[in-house]
């Protein structure tokens, strides 16, 4: 599914303003579109996308973070975070990318200001990947512990993890160690063949 020629000159009339603003690229695959913005107007351009007459984006879907880290396209940034938005009175949803400034410690403004539904998921993207939103006011992990170290969907994590826990029956408290497994033996699967098919 690709869109129309008469939709295609739509989208470029309405966006063409916003790649004056920042925004570097429009993308179609599949019959969807990707609208990728530059860090600093990331904030400004969902404004404007939600109060544009042509655009109405009154809804966001969804917002994930991204590790670029052994993609191999050509994207320099190692973060990224993709926000779907949906238009429930023109029934259009696109799809907005932003890479973070920084791969040490990556920050992109948050959007809770303009959807208070971004409120979860952007702390999801800080506990999982390590994004910090700037101005969220409230970014603490939501589905790992608070003593968690690290953030597991990084593609650097350990599989293993940093630390276990475990609850000691004598301090009646949980108890936070490094790893410790057990190497397995790992019996060698035996092939012998079957004499029904020679």
């Amino acid at each position: 599914m690709s869109l129309e020629d008469s939709q295609q000159e739509r989208l470029e009339e309405i966006f063409e303003d916003l790649f004056e603003r920042g925004a570097l690229s429009l993308t179609e695959y599949l019959g969807e579109l990707t609208l990728e913005v530059i860090s600093s107007e990331y904030l400004s351009l969902c404004k404007q996308l939600q109060n544009n007459a042509d655009m109405q984006m009154d809804q966001l879907i969804d917002l994930c973070g991204v590790d670029y880290s052994e993609y191999s396209g050509a994207v320099e940034e190692r973060y990224a975070v993709v926000v779907h938005l949906l238009s429930t009175r023109l029934n259009e949803r696109l799809r907005v990318r932003v890479f973070a400034t920084d791969d040490e410690l990556p920050v992109v403004e948050s959007l809770t200001d303009l959807w208070k539904s971004a409120d979860w998921y952007e702390r999801e993207a800080f506990d999982l990947f390590g994004i910090l939103f700037a101005g969220h006011n409230d970014l603490r992990r939501i589905l790992t512990d608070y003593n968690f170290v690290g953030h597991p969907f990084r593609k650097d994590f350990p599989v293993e993890g940093n630390l276990e826990m475990r609850y000691d029956e004598e301090q009646k408290r949980v108890i936070y160690e490094p790893v410790t497994i057990e190497n397995r033996v790992v019996t060698p699967r035996v092939i012998r063949e079957d004499s029904r098919y020679v």
